[in-house]
């Protein structure tokens, strides 16, 4: 099968396109002391303030655990805090603080930018093509299997 083989499957061209994103927007998230994963954790966090940390294990695709020690790492640093949900004792909910909010806002203009220079080599129709395809398939993905 060989070099072409993967060039057919969709899915390994996409792991393949996020690695190399993840690797690009990391080197610019260094200069503010986040990983893409933490940057996400504010983005997600900023945008649904008290979410669980089960969802945003969810939403960042990784385990409760995983998550727990990565938001350990944030509450260290003063980016996010962590406080008992007011009728659910096991359930924790994450909030930004002032600093993490900061941080993020001032992250994101590099993100966007390393992201437009990503996508230079692309004309619009295909940028909106290409997030409207990304857009559908991950909503297709959380939908039942149809047998």
């Amino acid at each position: 099968m060989g070099e072409q083989g993967h060039g057919r499957v969709v899915s390994f061209l996409v792991r393949h396109a996020w690695l190399s994103m993840r690797a690009a927007i990391g080197t610019e998230l260094e200069e503010f002391g986040l990983t893409v994963p933490q940057f996400a954790t504010l983005m997600m966090v900023g945008a649904s303030p008290g979410m669980s940390v089960a969802q945003l294990a969810r939403s960042v695709g990784s385990t409760r655990q995983a998550a727990n020690e990565m938001l350990a790492a944030l509450e260290r640093d003063g980016l996010i805090t962590r406080s008992p949900h007011p009728t659910d004792r096991r359930t924790h909910q994450v909030h930004l603080t002032a600093l993490g909010g900061r941080r993020y806002e001032e992250a994101l203009p590099a993100v966007v930018r390393r992201e437009a220079e990503l996508e230079a080599g692309l004309t619009a129709d295909q940028r909106d093509a290409a997030h409207a395809w990304l857009a559908a398939v991950s909503t297709a993905c959380q939908e039942p299997a149809q047998k």
